[in-house]
């Protein structure tokens, strides 16, 4: 699986806000964001977030163009670390407010 490294872009974790579980839903209507499941389809299958864009982690260098650049991003996955790679990514690349979910869909309940 391709792993992009959060740190070959030079953002830690400390600059990528990270936002609660408790909180996902009050941050997506603040920043009118768009929320990103970076995992695999297999994973989608167990179930995912309302109105969610799915692009697993090994796509999104492929697909990055159809996140608009104009919008808020939260990036999740099953944990957390992939979303946060993909966050990095996604600041790397100009995208000026991105976040990711800690603890991604285990923190929700919705994934073990």
């Amino acid at each position: 699986m391709l792993r992009i490294s959060a740190m070959s872009y030079a953002w830690t974790m400390s600059e990528i806000e990270q936002v609660a579980a408790e909180s996902w839903e009050e941050w997506v209507a603040d920043n009118d964001a768009v929320v990103l499941d970076v995992r695999q389809p297999d994973e989608w299958e167990q179930g995912t977030l309302p109105g969610v864009t799915l692009i697993s982690i090994t796509e999104i260098m492929d697909r990055i163009d159809e996140l608009p650049q104009d919008r808020s991003i939260l990036c999740v996955c099953r944990s957390g670390e992939r979303s946060q790679q993909v966050a990095a990514y996604l600041a790397h690349n100009e995208y000026s407010n991105v976040a990711n979910l800690v603890g991604g869909m285990h923190a929700l309940g919705l994934q073990s």
